[in-house]
């Protein structure tokens, strides 16, 4: 057991997930200065008052005592791009690696695929913001709960989904009325979830209309439809994002193996997925991505790697890795509380070769972000063939752009350009609270969207 001694609670919360990616939280504990300690002290971070400086320090003593090193240094956060860029903006972009070598202990071969990203990123026109903002548009249903699961999300039914879009057409309405108010307009329109596929055909074509008649004019470049669920899709409703402007759509498969999909609660098999694919480009809908997640439980790099292969064999423009996540929401940690780090290994092998043969076959990484409790202290990437990156993955994650969020969960953030800040205007998570305090919901916005 390790006990690290910190100046204050911030510095305690914030240095717990660099000491979680080097050991198990039973191994370490943190004493704020001041309070009794229970052992002996191992490192003392009281008279260091600088976050990077306190990183620093307990990433050399960890790396020394663990011997090993972590691939993304003492970097914690969700966006390393955005360091990159924000660091390659006032420096030049041969100082900017040398601090992110140097001060952030990052490796190479990370610093390598920031920069892929970043030169990526910087081939993507962007309308200029505000006027221009993303829309994100939630469907909290799904037809069965994924165990690694810890989005807002409910198994489907048809009452609650019938009323839930009764409360959201409301939300909507009052918030096009307020863009435009602002002059405001939706330069990319994103529906995720949950699986808004999950929705009857009835339901799914009247919220597409809405959507449309709101929110879309001659300045909307994208408009996404996550289908998520194979289970979820028929010709039907790819037809009915066609009709209403849908442009790109998501498949995710997660895993080509039958019997890792039915361990993680997936109700459907891989060739449900194939026949997705299928189907949707027959539809039109051309502009696919897939999901892949790496260290899903009891799959090898082989396992993983074949999964990949099947994938890129469907032939969607864009493929996102993802690392497995072990959320304390999710149903996975109460199984199994030490899968990350046991797929921790073959996780960081897995995500590797991933960039490695997706870069053979034509695909570029354009998305990056990074999340708590990841196995092996990986990253998502997203890649895409030259051309058709997402907008709304790019600017959502550069927090370059006012992102208004709807329905439940939903987090919207208005962005002040001037002085480089966000302003967050937060939904209730649970789907029942949200459509008995819609009205409070829109109250939000409007006081929010100033």
């Amino acid at each position: 057991m390790y006990n690290i001694v910190v100046v204050d609670e911030k510095s305690k919360y914030r240095l717990r997930e660099l000491a979680n990616m080097f050991l198990r939280a039973s191994e370490f504990e943190f004493s704020v200065s001041g309070e009794p300690v229970t052992s002996d002290v191992d490192i003392d971070l009281t008279e260091v008052r600088d976050s990077l400086s306190q990183a620093q320090l307990l990433y050399d003593f960890l790396e020394k005592e663990t011997s090993q090193s972590l691939a993304w240094g003492v970097l914690t956060g969700v966006r390393p791009v955005k360091l990159l860029t924000e660091l390659i903006e006032s420096n030049t972009k041969r100082k900017a690696i040398e601090i992110l070598k140097k001060d952030y202990r990052v490796s190479d071969e990370k610093i390598e695929l920031l920069l892929d990203v970043y030169g990526t990123q910087c081939t993507v026109k962007q309308q200029a913001s505000p006027p221009a903002i993303g829309l994100y548009i939630g469907i909290p249903f799904c037809p069965s709960r994924c165990s690694y699961c810890s989005f807002t999300s409910n198994i489907y039914s048809k009452d609650g989904s019938v009323r839930y879009i009764n409360a959201l057409e409301r939300e909507m309405e009052a918030t096009g009325l307020l863009m435009q108010e602002k002059n405001w307009h939706a330069e990319s329109i994103y529906i995720g979830g949950g699986t808004p596929t999950s929705l009857d055909n009835e339901s799914f074509e009247r919220f597409l209309s809405l959507v449309t008649a709101i929110f879309m004019n001659e300045n909307t470049k994208e408009f996404t439809v996550e289908c998520g669920r194979p289970d979820t899709i028929d010709s039907a409703k790819l037809l009915i994002i066609k009709k209403y402007g849908g442009n790109r759509i998501s498949i995710n498969p997660q895993t080509m193996s039958d019997k890792t999909l039915a361990a993680i609660g997936r109700s459907h098999n891989a060739s449900q997925i194939q026949h997705a694919f299928k189907i949707a480009h027959t539809a039109g809908c051309d502009i696919i991505n897939a999901d892949l997640i790496a260290g899903l439980p009891g799959e090898s790099v082989e396992d993983f790697l074949r999964s990949l292969q099947k994938v890129i064999d469907l032939k969607p423009v864009n493929i996102t890795v993802h690392t497995l996540a072990v959320k304390r929401a999710s149903k996975l940690i109460e199984q199994d509380s030490d899968v990350a780090f046991r797929q921790a290994e073959a996780a960081s092998q897995m995500v590797k070769e991933a960039r490695s043969i997706l870069g053979k076959v034509g695909y570029r990484p354009y998305y990056l972000y990074r999340q708590k409790h990841m196995a092996g202290n990986m990253e998502n990437v997203g890649y895409a063939l030259p051309g058709t990156e997402s907008l709304y993955n790019i600017r959502i994650m550069a927090e370059n752009q006012t992102i208004i969020a709807l329905g439940a969960g939903g987090i919207s953030k208005i962005y002040y350009p001037d002085e480089n800040r966000l302003e967050r205007i937060p939904n209730v998570a649970n789907y029942e609270i949200y459509i008995e305090r819609i009205d409070d919901m829109i109250r939000r916005k409007e006081i929010g969207i100033q």
